[in-house]
């Protein structure tokens, strides 16, 4: 039997002695009275003088993270979910038997605590315990008797563990909450109207993405888990609703980094009669707004970098950012275009078409020299099919990217609301699709309809709220911004 399993027999072992006591050691509730930041932060204890008791009682509860027997008495930590407290047991405060209880916990046990608050002689605000129930019995230890879980594998896979070790990593999922509260909060200022729409779909349009495939039973119908929350808010601008939003899970098929989970959650939002100068200015004013409320500042530390949020932030053409990183002509003729890809080693170079192959020097060259926020503009119209051509060049679309630090945060169009050229480009994608493109969009026939009746000339944004989480916070990985980031199955 190895140590690790040795401490679990252990604790199943005192699980037994307590049962046989007629102890519940998982009772029902615990009637709180505070928590432990209301105690350690209130002004009339912090200003009480070193080993001065209360009359003040208390009823707490949490995990013990720290024990100190010392004979007939001893201390302990409890955290819950505002912090630690400490705590005092003495044989003659809380008899034999609840002592006796105290003596056999172990870390990682619930308990609640009934008691006094008082300071310790060092200065300490804690509670002098006068009753003890356990709560709730921990079967396994800690990891590494609270030295720190480190592994960043055994964290994504246990993230209960890490959250319980890790009190930096607590923050950052209390500043996701705070993140997504500070979006929606904007937006209701703004008079966008929060809205939910399906995410099993019958057709999976509205991102060139591969999707995952589900079936109903019931119906027998294969359907689709969402990969945007584009064509149904879309919708919602033709029933007359002009400015939406939605924040929710989207799902795609394709691979995991740093920058990409298998779902993750995407802010859209659309409104009529503006176009994408007017998702510009929403998008500075919206990011900003929500840094500086979340990190403290539109000035923030990202890695090496420090980023400066406050608008304006740079603009610059897919065409000219090929032409500065990439020392790439895109007014070259077709052929020598395709040549300057084969000679940079890019695959397909031959086959696919100039735009998407544009797209694939600008994701090469461009993507990572772009640090600062930068509006990336004007895109070629064969990779985003539901987007408004360029005034003044129909090759191109009205579409941007805004890149930060290297990776995309936002996609924005100039909305398409024609549907003949709807139709048309959409029937170009099937025919990808049918030739073996996979990155393709599906030929919505309700959506298309949606538009004959009439939907008002809009904007659109997309914002990826991991994202945007990770720059407010400081994180390098996507994975340290999702509670529960997917990992392939560990092979026991």
């Amino acid at each position: 039997m190895t140590v690790g399993e040795e401490l679990i027999q252990n604790r199943k072992e005192k699980l037994e002695e307590l049962q046989k006591k007629n102890v519940n050691p998982y009772p029902y509730s615990f009637a709180l009275t505070h928590r432990s930041g209301e105690i350690l932060h209130n002004p009339q204890y912090q200003q009480l003088e070193s080993n001065s008791h209360t009359q003040d009682r208390v009823r707490v509860a949490g995990r013990i993270v720290l024990k100190r027997p010392m004979g007939k008495a001893g201390f302990a930590h409890i955290q819950d979910g505002e912090g630690r407290i400490q705590f005092y047991a003495r044989l003659d405060q809380i008899g034999e038997e609840n002592f006796a209880l105290y003596k056999n916990l172990d870390l990682g046990d619930i308990v609640g605590v009934e008691g006094d608050v008082f300071k310790t002689k060092t200065g300490e605000i804690s509670i002098a315990a006068k009753k003890i129930e356990l709560l709730a019995k921990s079967l396994k230890p800690l990891p590494e008797k609270w030295h720190g879980l480190t592994d960043k594998e055994l964290r994504y896979r246990e993230r209960y563990l890490d959250l319980i070790v890790n009190a930096d990593v607590r923050e950052v999922f209390r500043t996701r909450s705070k993140v997504i509260r500070s979006v929606r909060t904007f937006l209701e200022k703004e008079e966008y109207l929060e809205v939910d729409t399906p995410v099993l779909h019958t057709l999976a349009g509205g991102a060139a993405a591969t999707p995952f495939v589900t079936h109903h039973e019931a119906l027998d119908m294969k359907l689709y888990l969402r990969i945007a929350l584009e064509l149904h808010l879309k919708r919602l601008l033709v029933g007359g609703f002009e400015k939406v939003f939605e924040i929710g899970r989207v799902f795609r098929n394709e691979g995991i980094s740093f920058k990409h989970n298998p779902e993750y959650t995407l802010l859209e939002l659309y409104q009529a009669y503006v176009d994408y100068e007017g998702m510009m200015d929403i998008t500075e004013r919206l990011v900003s707004s929500v840094l500086k409320e979340t990190a403290g500042s539109t000035k923030i530390t990202y890695g090496d970098h420090t980023l400066d949020f406050g608008a304006p932030w740079k603009r610059i053409t897919m065409t000219d950012a090929l032409k500065e990183y990439g020392g790439i002509d895109i007014g070259a003729p077709e052929g020598d275009l395709r040549k300057a890809a084969l000679a940079k080693g890019v695959e397909g170079a031959k086959e696919i078409s100039i735009g998407k192959l544009m797209n694939v020097l600008y994701d090469k060259y461009v993507e990572k020299h772009l640090i600062q926020p930068t509006f990336v503009l004007d895109y070629p119209i064969e990779t985003t099919p539901l987007a408004k051509k360029k005034r003044g060049n129909p090759r191109l679309v009205e579409r941007f990217e805004v890149i930060v630090a290297g990776m995309e945060l936002a996609n924005a169009f100039s909305e398409l609301n024609d549907p003949l050229d709807q139709r048309g480009r959409l029937e170009e994608q099937l025919l990808l699709k049918k030739a073996g493109e996979t990155d393709t969009e599906s030929l919505d026939e309700d959506f298309l309809n949606a538009l004959e009746i009439g939907m008002p000339p809009a904007g659109g944004l997309g914002i990826g709220i991991d994202r945007l989480v990770m720059l407010a916070t400081n994180q390098p990985s996507i994975r340290d911004v999702i509670f529960f980031p997917h990992m392939r199955v560990e092979q026991k």
